[in-house]
């Protein structure tokens, strides 16, 4: 099959790999119909490179029909339509039985010390390979993939695989009251996803960017947007917003490579050319991000509100405004997205006319599977008015 593998640094490609098998009873086979590009994957091909290995296959964010199921794979059938969360979760045990599926015990790295099993994401989380694929192995199949009527357009459904959940849980846990203000800092997908909940909720939503064309398509929703670019201080631009209060909650959609940074920006780029048996240490134990997002986020919240975090960050060393945080009395909630946790509401949402989230219009670029080097440049480079790209195998 034909399959987009990473190369190293900035560099992928769309090689001819292995068709992948059954291997365990409870895997299944799917044909990929569309997947998309995440802004987590720019993060392997920028500051994860260390954790992955040439030829590794990315990609988290994959829908596509069943084409082959092992003797335990449930009630899953060839033919099922199905779009398949990033997270590898089996939904039986201790951490899933608590909605915590992110953090599942079955599929979880216990020797890199970290979560559940991620598709297409570093040997960091099990190297699984991913599905910008023609054919994807879905291991736990029993319990994750999420079927999804026929008829529909792909993109109707498909970032239920990631990106729809991961807004849809950021809203949850930045507990914006009836009433209240939410700032969502990045109007990436998952920033313009994260507002149009928000305002779906009946909130009042303040978005902050740099980038016109996410600036403007937030705007057309009824955002309220703040261009950092026309700001001194972004924190005193949200309180004369909110009657010098500061938003109830906010929304880091940004991550570890934000913009402001460049000490930052100049530790992780030096990190990422040593070779590799040097950079593994340096970026899981030593690593610092770029905090500029998170700390405006934490500046721009009201006393006793809350900051929720989207972004992925990978240091272990970030200096924090911690005499500030407890001085107003900040609660942070943040990780990976239990995508299914979310899955019951955010489809009663989706099978409602009208399409009330505008995922339908939300990718810029359809492209084939062969294009996708080209596609990763220009989303990370966020040419041609890029938001969202799907690609089609």
């Amino acid at each position: 099959m034909r399959a987009l593998t990473w190369q190293g640094r900035r560099s992928v490609a769309v090689e001819t790999v292995p068709d992948p098998v059954i291997q365990q009873p409870n895997d299944a086979i799917i044909k990929v119909t569309s997947t998309a590009i995440c802004g987590s994957d720019l993060h392997l091909y920028e500051v994860l490179g260390p954790f992955l290995h040439p030829g590794d296959v990315l990609g988290h964010e994959t829908m596509g029909v069943v084409q082959e199921v092992g003797p335990e794979a449930g009630d899953l059938k060839v033919g099922d339509r199905v779009v398949i969360p990033f997270n590898i979760s089996c939904g039986h045990c201790w951490m899933c039985s608590r909605g915590l599926f992110a953090q599942c015990e079955t599929t979880q790295n216990e020797k890199t010390g970290k979560g559940a099993s991620l598709f297409g994401y570093t040997e960091l989380y099990g190297s699984v390979p991913g599905g910008q694929a023609e054919y994807l192995r879905v291991p736990e199949a029993q319990f994750g993939p999420i079927k999804v009527p026929e008829g529909a357009p792909d993109e109707r459904y498909l970032y239920l695989s990631d990106i729809l959940p991961t807004a849809w849980q950021a809203f949850e846990f930045a507990d914006v009251p009836e009433g209240g203000t939410l700032a969502v800092f990045g109007l990436g997908p998952v920033g313009q996803l994260t507002a149009r909940i928000a305002l779906n909720a009946g909130r009042r939503v303040i978005g902050v960017d740099r980038v016109a064309e996410r600036l403007d398509l937030a705007r057309s929703y009824g955002v309220e947007v703040i261009d950092l670019d026309t700001v001194d201080e972004i924190a005193e631009a949200i309180f004369d917003l909110t009657s010098g209060r500061g938003a109830d909650g906010t929304v880091d959609a940004v991550g570890m490579e934000a913009h402001g940074s460049p000490i930052a920006k100049t530790a992780i780029s030096a990190v990422g050319m040593l070779p590799d048996a040097l950079a593994r240490p340096l970026t899981d134990k030593f690593a610092i991000d770029r905090l500029a997002a998170l700390i405006a986020c934490i500046k721009s919240v009201r006393r006793g509100g809350t900051v929720s975090v989207s972004g992925v960050y990978g240091g272990e060393v970030d200096p924090m405004p911690m005499m500030e945080m407890f001085d107003r009395g900040i609660t942070m909630r943040l990780g990976q997205c239990h995508v299914k946790r979310w899955t019951d509401d955010i489809t009663k949402v989706l099978q409602k006319d009208g399409d009330l989230l505008g995922v339908e219009s939300l990718a810029t670029h359809h492209v084939p599977l062969e294009e996708a080097p080209a596609a990763y440049e220009m989303f990370q480079k966020k040419q041609d008015g890029c938001i969202k790209v799907v690609l089609k195998p």
